[in-house]
């Protein structure tokens, strides 16, 4: 019998290290020179080893990274389960909201000190570069000037909505400054546009599950949320959408096209045209969401429901909290043809949004790295998606599924129907674990065994004894 071929006896090797734990999902693997030093054999030898992991799904590669571990089959081979319009035989019937309690008390429970931060819906601060905005916020205190005081006014600071302008411009969409209103945040430009195209009473379509600050807004106007059954891989389901529109006014519609929070989808761009499309034929303003567009794990910058706008119904919201600091609460609205009512709501609301802030960003940029910024993100926030998919996995009961995001940093936990996402919640945090239930992402309580768990913190041994002991909790709940 002939040798087997060196090449595959280190394939083989390193698959058995990694099927024993050694190198998880999401761990970079050594480089094709190291891994030739370490090992003593060719480069070629490497390299054809690698090609013939990559065949087998056991590791991948990404472009100027290296080579990573692949998820294993078993965390591929369970998404979350899809919903449909039947899953809710009240589908077409608007809601009151009233989810704003109930997310109050979890976030301050997130805020105790010492707790592991899995329900956080902010990333990692640690990934942001907060000592050189600061250096930049600093600079421009010392040096501020009575003629600075208008750049607070609506729209905003003119280097801010440039240097905006010009990053979508290099995504491949064309905005000029003059579109952009500054807003404190993307809550406040979400609220802004939802009070410039609809008024008490109205009903506003929303995917269902949605991140709660879209239901926020709505609760806040005394509005009525219809929730749009939203497919997990897909996102909202636009034919739902055009079944609800034949029967009911709805006054308008908030989606999160782009790695939706918590489902983690990226909306296929035949989608993003077709909801755009849908929404000229009856006149419905769309208002999206894009907070986490810049978190993408592709190779590409996902297209916005802006690029398929030809009437101005599209108001996209985003902001850099996401993106490169929280601190600063730096957002904007491009309202399209409400851009006048957004910007005089603005004035109305809060005025202004502060000057320091926008201008540090506004240096940011323009000095550059933001782009180098967000690779470095990107890979992290890849890799651990990986690792904490394998381990709720691991470590929780058979009849879990989670959701496999595209970009963003959250991911959505389906638990054995049984189990009472808040009661897990309250039990988890007896034991210094924070976790966002299900409840707070809908209108009503379709979601009370799901829950939502942030990986944007770095891996550490503390967040896998504590998703362990989580995995424990479920099991005594399910039993």
């Amino acid at each position: 019998m002939a040798a087997m071929p060196l090449y595959k006896q280190f394939a083989d090797q390193l698959a058995a290290s990694i099927r024993a734990g050694v190198l998880r999902p999401g761990e970079r693997i050594a480089s094709v020179r190291i891994a030739s030093q370490q090992h003593k054999v060719s480069v070629t030898t490497v390299v054809r080893a690698y090609e013939l992991l990559e065949s087998q799904g056991i590791i991948e590669s990404q472009p100027q990274s290296g080579y990573f571990v692949r998820a294993q089959a078993e965390t591929v081979a369970m998404p979350v389960a899809k919903t449909s319009r039947a899953d809710h035989p009240a589908w077409q019937e608007s809601t009151e909201v009233d989810v704003s309690r109930l997310v109050l008390a979890t976030l301050r429970t997130i805020q105790q000190d010492g707790t592991v931060p899995l329900g956080s819906p902010y990333p990692n601060p640690a990934l942001f570069p907060s000592h050189r905005l600061a250096q930049y916020a600093g600079k421009i205190a010392r040096h501020a000037s009575q003629s600075s005081v208008f750049d607070d006014l609506p729209p905003g600071h003119p280097e801010l909505l440039r240097q905006i302008a010009r990053r979508y411009l290099e995504n491949g969409l064309k905005v000029a400054p003059e579109e952009i209103v500054i807003t404190v945040g993307a809550t406040e430009a979400i609220n802004l546009c939802l009070q410039a195209v609809a008024k008490p009473g109205d009903t506003i379509a929303v995917e269902t599950p949605t991140f709660y600050a879209m239901l926020h807004a709505i609760e806040r106007l005394g509005m009525r949320a219809l929730e749009i059954p939203t497919d997990p891989e897909r996102g909202m389901d636009v034919g739902a959408l055009e079944e609800c529109l034949k029967t009911q006014a709805v006054a308008a519609c908030m989606v999160m096209p782009n790695f939706q929070n918590p489902l983690g989808f990226q909306m296929p761009d035949s989608e993003k045209e077709r909801l755009v499309r849908l929404a000229e034929q009856h006149q419905m303003p769309l208002i999206e969401n894009a907070v986490y567009s810049e978190l993408y794990y592709g190779n590409a910058h996902p297209s916005s429901l802006k690029n398929y706008d030809r009437d101005g119904l599209v108001l996209h919201c985003s902001s850099f909290s996401k993106s490169l600091t929280s601190a600063y609460r730096i957002g904007w609205a491009m309202p399209g043809r409400y851009r006048d009512q957004v910007e005089k709501l603005k004035f109305l609301n809060t005025l202004a949004t502060p000057t320091a802030p926008q201008r540090a960003i506004a240096e940011y940029l323009t000095q550059g790295g933001y782009e180098r910024h967000l690779r470095r993100v990107r890979r992290a926030f890849a890799q651990q998606r990986e690792l904490m998919r394998h381990f709720v996995l691991r470590f929780f009961p058979e009849g879990t599924r989670v959701s496999a995001p595209e970009g963003g940093y959250v991911l959505w936990v389906e638990l054995p129907p049984q189990v009472d996402a808040m009661e897990l919640y309250r039990r988890s945090l007896a034991l210094g674990i924070t976790v966002a239930p299900g409840r707070i992402f809908a209108a009503t309580n379709r979601y009370s065994h799901f829950i939502r768990l942030n990986y944007s913190y770095d891996w550490s041994r503390e967040i896998e004894q504590a998703l362990k002991l989580m995995g424990k909790l479920v099991q005594e709940l399910a039993d």
